[in-house]
């Protein structure tokens, strides 16, 4: 099977600045990770109203078509006490096996009547297949001589 990797860096949260643009931005991706079911995240919201709305709107074929992930409120609120925290898993299935598989994804968080996007300023966040090397099941084994 084939490893999803990020082209952009994968731990948006982790940079300096994160906080700043969530507050200017409304809406950033904090991180992603693939994994054999797909591709998990978490995204940061201004906390704007009670009610909000956090999706993942993605394609895998260039945009000729797209699917949209609900992201789920991840609780406890993160301590900055101005944002939520929203978890996504976009379920690629077989898409994610093959070592052409091209992903792109943007964020949307819909709040008050208003809505906002993460496009990865507008790059949208790609993500391309690439084969995994099959591992040689003896290669991390020690050689001890007596």
């Amino acid at each position: 099977p084939a490893l999803l990797e990020p082209l952009f860096p994968p731990q948006p949260g982790a940079s300096p600045g994160f906080a700043e643009r969530v507050r200017q931005h409304k809406v950033r991706l904090e991180w992603v990770r693939a994994e054999p079911a797909g591709l998990r995240g978490a995204v940061r919201v201004l906390n704007l109203a009670y009610e909000k709305v956090v999706s993942v709107r993605y394609s895998l074929d260039g945009w000729a078509s797209c699917a949209e992930a609900p992201a789920a409120y991840q609780p406890p609120a993160p301590p900055d006490g101005i944002t939520d925290r929203f978890a996504f898993l976009l379920p690629l299935g077989d898409a994610a096996a093959a070592a052409e598989t091209a992903l792109e994804f943007a964020v949307r968080y819909r709040v008050a009547g208003a809505e906002y996007w993460d496009n990865n300023e507008g790059k949208n966040y790609r993500l391309r297949g690439r084969p995994r090397i099959p591992q040689d099941p003896d290669s991390s084994a020690w050689i001890h001589f007596i």
